[in-house]
């Protein structure tokens, strides 16, 4: 099965956590977003791989942005 881990709000990615090719289990940090000064962490809900990481440190995400997929 493969899930899609999407923002949740709109968010400057503050550190990645995770690359491609990483085993991950359910509940484990992929990135850190912050948004009015505040850490949010986006976690796997699932555990798998993580195919693709489509955010870079730096990147401004929007609500339901795709952050990484994880099969």
């Amino acid at each position: 099965m493969v899930e899609e881990v999407r923002a949740e709000m709109v968010a400057n990615v503050w550190k990645v956590v995770v690359a491609a090719g990483d085993s991950v289990a359910d509940g484990d940090t992929l990135v850190i977003l912050e948004s009015m000064k505040m850490e949010i962490p986006v976690l796997a809900e699932s555990a798998g791989t993580v195919q693709e990481l489509r955010v870079n440190e730096g990147d401004v995400v929007q609500e339901g942005d795709v952050i990484a997929v994880i099969g």
